[in-house]
């Protein structure tokens, strides 16, 4: 019983300790928008949208920043942003600790619905804390919706 006692806490402490330790590695796949940047630029640059974010900066890698998160991640590998300095830009990939693992990087040509094309139906509150549909917004004289994003007010 003594030998087992004694054995318990070792095997608990090194199965935590190897449960714990592949946490560092964990992958997240997702999509994030935004502009790519060079690494010389902060996070309060990029959101003012300061030119030297842009400038081609021999000695800076491209990072990305997602503008509705306001932060930035370092992306790898580089090849895919090559040539999108100062782009905005949808990445696909897997995020792990601050570096998206990129598998492919598309071009934002367009932000919203086309002209002409029907809003899907929605349920959302307004300033007010009023739930407003797509149905209760229409008018005789139509409808617009306006979205603010990464409003800092």
């Amino acid at each position: 019983m003594t030998k087992l006692s004694w054995i318990m806490p070792w095997a608990f402490l090194f199965a935590s300790s190897h449960a714990l330790g592949g946490q560092d590695s964990v992958k997240t796949p997702g999509s994030w928008s935004g502009v790519i940047i060079n690494s010389g630029c902060s996070v309060d640059e990029a959101f003012a949208e300061v030119p030297k974010c842009t400038d081609d900066v021999r000695s800076a890698k491209l990072v990305f920043y997602a503008d509705t998160t306001r932060q930035i991640y370092d992306l790898e590998p580089q090849a895919q942003a090559v040539g999108h300095l100062g782009d905005a830009v949808t990445v696909h990939g897997a995020l792990e600790a601050n570096t998206i693992r990129v598998s492919s990087l598309k071009l934002l040509t367009s932000i919203g619905l086309p002209v002409g094309q029907k809003a899907f139906s929605f349920s959302a509150r307004d300033q007010f804390g009023r739930e407003q549909t797509l149905e209760s917004l229409k008018t005789s004289h139509g409808t617009v919706l306006l979205f603010f994003r990464s409003a800092d007010w």
